[in-house]
């Protein structure tokens, strides 16, 4: 049996509670953080803790906080018994330096508390300085996932850079496309085939093939006519400088 404590009240600490909380290996002791009321809505009363100077030892304390909050809960860390590990893509190993065992926990993937995932298929990228604390992330990871990689600092914050285009500047395009039908009395569930589809693509192919469009074709007139039609400048830079991107791109084949 793995114990674990959870610090945080976010997104990623609702969900690794909840994933946690389902394997019968894994005991989670307590979840930390200093609003009670956003523990209330899915801790289970008996473990919600707000005095970080109360914090129980266990095998693995998971840090589940913005970026800018780390290093100040690593220092309510101190004197803990277990390994700390942070969950940031963004965030070196480093960070938590000062501390006895510690290393990092990143399940790669966006979070909602209003929508459930499957643990089992997101990829849980480990780090740790020890031999032995990275064999026990590996154990914890693999109670909750079917993916389990060890991967360096340097790694993840590629990976978390390329997330961020791919999931982040792309949840926004929608954002965007969902306002442009909306100002024309559209309704963007009509979009959501080609989205699926979109996205389906990659199982068959790189993004690089499965590119089309009229800036891939470069169609000339018809991304003049969808500029024309764009009523926000903000909408029309976009559409500029991703289509120039795609131009530049497939450039050799126009």
């Amino acid at each position: 049996m793995i114990t674990v404590n959870i610090i945080g009240a976010g997104n990623v600490a609702y969900h690794l509670y909840r994933a946690l909380s389902l394997s019968p290996e894994v005991k989670v002791l307590q979840v930390t953080a200093r609003d009670q009321r956003k523990l209330e809505d899915f801790v289970n009363p008996e473990l919600i803790n707000t005095d970080f100077s109360k914090i129980k030892d266990c095998d693995v304390h998971l840090i589940c906080v913005s970026d800018s909050a780390i290093a100040e809960i690593a220092k309510a860390m101190f004197g803990l018994n277990g390994l700390v590990v942070h969950t940031s893509g963004a965030t070196s190993i480093n960070l938590l330096h000062q501390l006895k065992r510690y290393g990092v926990f990143y399940p790669l993937q966006t979070f909602s508390k209003q929508r459930d995932v499957s643990f089992s298929e997101i990829p849980i990228c480990i780090e740790a300085e020890q031999k032995n604390d990275l064999a026990l992330l590996k154990i914890l990871a693999l109670k909750i996932s079917n993916d389990v990689r060890e991967i360096t600092s340097a790694q993840r914050k590629t990976l978390h850079l390329s997330a961020i285009f791919v999931n982040n500047f792309t949840n926004h395009l929608l954002h965007l496309g969902n306002e442009i039908v909306k100002q024309n009395n559209l309704d963007f569930n009509i979009l959501k085939p080609l989205l699926k589809e979109t996205v389906m693509k990659l199982e068959d192919m790189p993004p690089f093939e499965a590119q089309t469009g009229p800036a891939r074709r470069g169609d000339q007139i018809t991304m003049k006519e969808h500029l024309a039609q764009l009523s926000e400048e903000n909408q029309k830079k976009i559409y500029t400088e991703l289509s120039e991107s795609i131009q530049k791109t497939y450039g050799k084949e126009l």
